[in-house]
């Protein structure tokens, strides 16, 4: 597990399954005081994590204020060589002000400069 300090905070690659679809999320900031894993609708959308209309909607609150997400199990979430299987986030939009967790499908071969 590689960790890296941007904006003076650390950040880590991790790597989520969903119905069988890999989606490796670089830039995802550890937040130790944080009680759930959130990540941003806009990257999990392109494995097919979406809002359905039987889901709950739950307001989170923390220093940088209050948020609307929803909750999903996926199949596992992976750091390193580290994995959870049946691992609960919550989703949300995420607009902090600072750029966090830009997706690149497993397999495409894209890079962001780090």
């Amino acid at each position: 597990m590689q960790l890296a300090l941007k904006y003076d905070l650390p950040f880590v690659r991790i790597t989520i399954s969903y119905n069988g679809d890999i989606l490796e999320i670089p830039d995802v900031l550890i937040d130790t005081g944080s009680a759930t894993t959130i990540l941003s609708t806009d990257i999990v959308a392109s494995v097919q994590i979406l809002p359905l209309p039987q889901d709950i909607l739950y307001t989170i609150r923390g220093v940088g204020g209050s948020e609307v997400v929803f909750s999903r199990q996926v199949d596992y979430l992976k750091i390193g060589e580290c994995s959870i299987a049946d691992f609960e986030i919550e989703v949300g939009f995420m607009d902090y002000g600072f750029e966090v967790n830009y997706p690149y499908p497993k397999g495409i071969g894209a890079s962001k400069g780090a």
